[in-house]
């Protein structure tokens, strides 16, 4: 299998960089066309793992076609963090090999390569590694056996991780990576034999956009590297920005590979323009010259967020750069402890780049000029413990402790296979997988059921994408006041299967570099947060971020921050003035308490006491000649009828309720009718009386007796209480809350129900008015002494006057002022009618006596009929009325 995976792989998928391989029955075997020459290292082993590297920083390339001869790359600037992770991995293979309870009997080796950070070396390097470097292959007749690796650790970048797991996948090679975070890669249909030690960048930007939450930061820009990692970490921010809503990009800057002054300038001016404070960076190699740039432009007060990839960039900690990234934040992979690993690095033997990086000294033979300008040769025997160096350093191991999580993950693997019982296995009839007949996909399927907990305490797994369970440490660069910069750890985001995603931060260790030197930390915001009582205004062609506050409209509220609309208020509810909560609505009645209230209340009793006093005055005086000139029962009774006209219009002041709504207008009706039919009985007697006078008339007074005079004045009043009756039955009036005058009040109103039935009942009232005027200014000549037609004349049009104002007043006037115009016409109308009946019998009864006599009330007299007039003067009465049927005056006011 893996000789047919060698012949696959350098034929078939690289026949461009391959010449044609013979393979026939004749020679039963494979020959290695080219082979490459890689920086490595490597141990024997009963099964042997890879593992990919970035050990020097750039490479130099030769002609890239395969040759006859091994090709030669040349790597330059030795990353020290990478050859410690190199040799963590190479630690963990020795620390299994001494473990007796796993993999016992078997023996690890490896074979590690460095990719010099570049993705043709990186995919040669692991071509070698699943292929083999020997020259030739010799086929048996099953085709299988050990492979030349197990499986890879590697690579480091997900630029690399994913070309070459993408070839590698295809046979399913077990591939973990210790570093590449792109979310692409667990894409278990594009790469269903990788895996990795590291969280994705998926978590990686919930536990970013989990610091912008918790900080209130909704305004930030994004930098991002030209390359897999930085591209899908942009797609997932604003695929994550828009599903959560945490916040919106000021703006996203895609970083060029190389030094582009021209476009670097741009983006940081873009930067420096911006309201954005923060500034979120997935960048893998450019930052440097970016950073150039904010130097350049001095462009202070940023708030900088660091991905997991420079984190720990030494790079950037210096004094020159620190002014402007002091206080990052960064996202780092969970750091362990790895005991016995010092002591393991300071075994390390003499790696020709890493001793010279080391000790800065050179080989034999050394370059031209190396030691005439007095540089030092390597014995090979230099002390590492003298030496300072971070190799050594042992406080952050990250990176490493990935490695080491990812060549145990393998080694678990590879135990649990060996550990099958046979019959009890998990492949097809029960079988188990043998070192001397693997399957890469057999491995596989161990590999995605691995659990185990390390020395550290951290529980490794895998999910069925192949990530691990995720976790990071949150950093912050400190800037020290002697100028160092120490990296801190301030807090942490990680993943259970219980809790879900969780943040914790300790915002008290948190160093913030900004001139105001407060603890607290800075605010990024498009637009400050809208307080209740407003709601957000998205401006035109900018974020959603980006808007305005505007004050709720009256009736509505809203009672949270940034509240996207406003909420109607119930009915009977309005907006207070901040439009926070709604408050109960005004309400709004005529109101005993309110001064117009109070006045007519006033004005009702007074008129209701006035009736009295009249009354009183009338029955104490009952048997005196004015009192029984003016037809005295009737004046009771219209004085009764006064006084319930007075008090109906208390039933118009108050709270309006469904009684005193029903009562309103039916007692009105009928007390006027009653007092009008009284009035109207009086006038027609008063013109009956006069007719009897001339000769022949007598006989019609037997139709006007008190009897004749009480059925009339019960039967006109029984007529509106009909009607009343009829409109209470049919459309009653109700109690109604009116919000259409006043959208802040409530006017509580009785309606009518029936427009008609109000209608009729003024008409009804209407017309018996306008009859006593009529029939009253007929007899508005007739003698003053004992006859009322003057007075009631001028009480009728006083009456007319002030309803035929009322009607357009009424209309006109809303809520409360209706029914304040009501009263105002019912009392007017009352008191009209009181004064002008009443005001001047009670000025004679009470102020002129003399005048109260039948005496008095015969002088002057003046008679006028139809043809016939005649004067009397005093003493000489009984000779003035001459003429058939004629009838004494005295005698007629003792009768009516």
């Amino acid at each position: 299998m893996w000789i047919f995976l060698h012949f696959n792989l350098m034929f078939l998928l690289f026949s461009s960089y391959f010449s044609t391989t013979v393979f026939s029955t004749v020679s039963p075997s494979c020959n290695l066309q080219g082979q490459f020459h890689l920086n490595g290292m490597h141990k024997t082993g009963d099964v042997v793992l890879g593992g990919l590297f970035e050990v020097h920083f750039f490479s130099v390339f030769p002609d890239l076609s395969f040759t006859s001869q091994p090709q030669q790359y040349f790597c330059a600037r030795f990353d020290v963090l990478g050859f410690r992770q190199a040799q963590t991995m190479a630690f963990a293979i020795d620390e299994i090999n001494r473990n007796y309870d796993l993999l016992p009997n078997v023996t690890l080796g490896y074979s590690l390569y460095d990719n010099c950070v570049e993705l043709g070396v990186a995919f040669r390097a692991a071509l070698s590694l699943v292929s083999g470097q020997e020259k030739q292959f010799v086929l048996d007749d099953t085709c299988v056996g050990i492979p030349p690796v197990l499986g890879i650790v590697g690579d480091s970048s997900s630029t690399n991780s994913i070309a070459i797991s993408n070839v590698l996948g295809l046979y399913r090679v077990p591939m973990v990576s210790y570093f590449a975070t792109c979310s692409c890669l667990s894409d278990r249909q594009m790469f269903p034999s990788f895996f990795r030690t590291i969280p994705s960048d998926a978590f990686q930007v919930r536990a970013m956009l989990q610091i912008l939450k918790h900080f209130s930061w909704t305004w930030a820009g994004l930098l991002v590297s030209d390359d897999d990692y930085g591209l899908h970490a942009a797609r997932s921010f604003q695929v994550d920005l828009a599903e959560t809503g945490a916040g919106c990009l000021a703006y996203l800057e895609v970083l060029p590979k190389s030094n582009n002054p021209a476009e670097f300038r741009r983006i940081v001016n873009v930067m420096r323009k911006s309201t954005a404070r923060v500034v979120i960076c997935v960048i893998f190699f450019s930052l440097l010259f970016c950073c150039e740039q904010v130097i350049r432009q001095n462009v202070t007060g940023l708030q900088w967020m660091a991905s997991e990839a420079w984190t720990a960039a030494t790079v950037l900690q210096t004094p020159r750069l620190m002014p402007y990234l002091g206080g990052t934040l960064c996202i780092s992979i969970r750091r362990g402890e790895l005991p016995g690993l010092s002591d393991f690095l300071l075994q390390t033997s003499p790696v020709r780049q890493f001793w010279e990086h080391t000790f800065q000294c050179k080989f034999a033979p050394p370059p031209v000029g190396w030691v005439e300008t007095g540089g030092t040769l390597c014995t090979g025997k230099e002390d590492l413990v003298k030496v300072e160096t971070e190799f050594f350093d042992l406080s952050n191991l990250r990176a490493e402790y990935n490695v080491y999580k990812a060549v145990y993950a393998l080694a678990y693997a590879l135990n649990n296979m060996l550990r099958c019982e046979p019959g009890n296995g998990p492949f097809r009839g029960n079988s188990c997988a043998s070192l001397q007949r693997l399957e890469p996909w057999q491995l596989v399927h161990y590999l995605q059921k691995v659990n185990f907990t390390t020395s550290f305490g951290d529980q490794v797994s895998f999910d069925k994408n192949g990530d691990a369970l995720p976790i990071y440490d949150i950093m912050n660069w400190l800037w020290l006041p002697d100028g160092r910069t120490k990296v801190q750890t301030v807090g942490e985001v990680k993943k259970s299967a219980f809790k879900g995603e969780e943040l914790r931060l300790d915002e008290d260790k948190i160093f913030w570099n900004f001139e105001s030197k407060k603890v607290c930390p800075p605010r990024s915001v498009c637009s400050e947060k809208c307080p209740p009582g407003t709601r957000r205004a998205r401006r035109k062609g900018e974020p959603e971020c980006c808007f305005d506050c505007i004050l709720c409209s009256e009736g509505q509220f809203s009672n949270e921050t940034d509240s996207m609309e406003c909420t109607s208020c119930p009915e009977d509810f309005w907006s207070s003035p901040q439009r926070d909560h709604c408050v109960p609505k005004k309400t709004e009645f005529l109101s005993y308490h309110e001064p117009l209230g109070i006045c007519l209340t006033t004005a009702s009793l007074l008129g209701k006491f006035i009736c009295a006093a009249v009354l009183g005055i009338f029955i104490y005086h009952r048997k005196t000649p004015i009192v029984r000139a003016n037809n005295s029962e009737l004046s009771f009774h219209l004085l009764v009828s006064l006084k319930l006209c007075f008090l109906c219009s208390l039933l118009f002041i108050g709270r309006p309720r469904l009684w005193t709504c029903q009562l309103r207008h039916a007692v009105f009706g009928i007390s006027f009718v009653l007092c009008v039919s009284c009035i109207l009985v009086k006038t027609v007697v008063v013109l009956a009386v006069f007719k009897a006078s001339k000769p022949g008339g007598g006989a019609s007074l037997k139709w006007f007796g008190p009897l004749q005079q009480r059925g009339t004045v019960l039967a006109l009043t029984s007529v509106q209480a009909a009607i009343c009756t009829a409109w209470l039955v049919s459309a009653s009036p109700a109690p109604h809350k009116n919000t259409e005058y006043h959208n802040d009040k409530i006017v509580y109103e009785c309606v009518v129900g029936s427009t008609v039935g109000f209608a009729v009942l003024l008409g009804y009232i209407g017309f018996l008015a306008i009859l006593s005027f009529l029939l009253a200014f007929m007899a508005r000549n007739l003698p003053d002494n004992f006859n009322e037609a003057k007075l009631i004349t001028f009480s009728m049009l006083i009456f007319c006057a002030v309803w035929v104002a009322f009607v357009p007043a009424y209309i006109n006037s809303p809520g409360k002022y209706a029914d304040a115009v009501e009263v105002f016409a019912i009392l007017a109308s009352s008191f009209g009618l009181l004064v002008a009946l009443f005001g001047p019998k009670c000025y004679i009864i009470l102020l002129k006596p003399e005048r109260n006599t039948k005496k008095a009330i015969m002088a002057g007299a003046v008679l006028k009929t139809s043809g016939y007039e005649s004067s009397c003067r005093a003493g000489s009465g009984k000779q003035c009325m001459q003429g058939p049927g004629h009838v004494e005056p005295g005698k007629l006011a003792q009768e009516f």
